[in-house]
């Protein structure tokens, strides 16, 4: 993959993205908060931007979304390796799941 192919690929994850996030934002926007790992003002300003203003905005050459799953442990659950070996996947992916919703209440 080249450089130019990779820039585009992040383009097009940015525009993806923030077009996902600006209608959960409609439909939800305490759902949205909660999805998007978002604060509410963050969520106020996507919802609001004009579609010239997200082309504009996803066009960096910056990646805009981040992981939430950003530790060993997270990502551990997630894929059923965690040194544990809980045998159950939905009890790994709950858990991983509370562990990424505290921490939206950190942002918040």
């Amino acid at each position: 993959m080249t450089n130019e192919q990779l820039l585009a690929e992040i383009r097009e994850a940015n525009l993806t993205y923030l077009m996902l996030a600006q209608t959960l934002i409609r439909q939800d926007k305490a759902e949205a908060v909660f999805r998007l790992g978002l604060n509410e003002e963050s969520c106020d300003l996507l919802g609001s931007l004009s579609s010239a203003q997200v082309l504009k905005l996803a066009s960096r050459n910056t990646l805009l979304a981040s992981f939430r799953a950003d530790d060993e442990m997270v990502w551990s659950l997630l894929t059923n390796h965690s040194s544990n070996k809980i045998a159950n996947a939905a009890t790994n992916t709950l858990h991983a799941n509370i562990l990424m919703a505290s921490r939206v209440s950190e942002v918040l």
